[in-house]
């Protein structure tokens, strides 16, 4: 009888011991999903400024509209001379502004103050007609490699006039796509020389895109999903460890060759 009592107490503290781990996984689980469920970007606040109700949930400014402060150029110390603040916006200046002798003033921009793992990612941009560009996020420094080769990319184009809208797969090269990997569905892009504001959650390893306010994709890292769209993309070739993405790395903005706008950016770390 006493044998038999051990064994029912054994039995309950197993179940219940498994019950808590399971609880811990759906929390942790519903943790995950509450992140990549915040509410949408479009925010019709004012411009390069942060709101009381924003500055109380940790959100953070990293462009002021009046100055570069914070940004350099990727493996720089200074700020290239191809971009500039105008108007309240980060703009680059493509190559037809600055000639054969300017180019070399350019190149991709970061945030430098700080590196980030989860967060969530807000901007708006604008693209000139037949234009490229891109937002690069958890991207690593490696002297002599562009920065591309270590960072995911959130495409910039012109969907209508740009020819990488039509090369790629399944139309993963246009606006909004995690480039060359993902297509962004629905595609929503507005038209060259109109706004569009985007949204990157990062959290826990899985990652969601919003443009214009929709979710227009979602992808984990590490899942043998995410190994097979990785070798079926250009990165492989280009960094064979490219899919083991960094945990924490830089934003960065890209210098495509294309007139590219920016502003209204800030980030909030998870």
């Amino acid at each position: 009888m006493k044998n038999l009592i051990t064994l029912l107490l054994i039995a309950l503290i197993l179940l219940s011991a498994c019950r808590i781990g399971t609880k811990k996984n759906v929390d942790s689980a519903q943790a995950v999903k509450k992140q990549l469920e915040v509410a949408p970007c479009c925010d019709k606040g004012p411009v390069n400024q942060l709101t009381d109700a924003e500055k109380a949930q940790g959100w953070e400014l990293l462009f002021d509209g009046v100055t570069s402060s914070g940004w350099r150029g990727y493996n720089k110390t200074d700020f290239p001379a191809a971009w500039r603040v105008e108007a309240g916006t980060l703009l680059c200046r493509g190559d037809s502004e600055r000639g054969e002798a300017g180019k070399a003033d350019g190149g991709d921009i970061v945030y430098s103050k700080r590196q980030f793992s989860d967060f969530d990612l807000r901007l708006e941009w604008k693209i000139s007609q037949g234009g490229n560009s891109g937002i690069f996020y958890r991207g690593r420094e490696v002297a002599g490699w562009p920065l591309y080769k270590t960072a995911l990319e959130m495409q910039i184009l012109d969907n209508e006039k740009n020819a990488d809208s039509f090369r790629g797969k399944d139309g993963n090269r246009k606006a909004g796509s995690l480039y060359d990997i993902l297509p962004a569905r629905p595609q929503n892009a507005h038209p060259a020389g109109e706004w569009n504001s985007i949204e990157i959650v990062c959290y826990q390893g899985k990652v969601v895109h919003r443009q214009n306010g929709v979710q227009v994709l979602e992808y984990e890292f590490g899942t043998p999903q995410w190994k097979n769209l990785v070798s079926k993309s250009k990165f492989p070739g280009l960094n064979p460890d490219w899919e083991n993405i960094a945990s924490e790395g830089l934003i960065g903005l890209q210098d495509h060759g294309n007139d590219v706008w920016f502003r209204n950016i800030k980030i909030r770390a998870l």
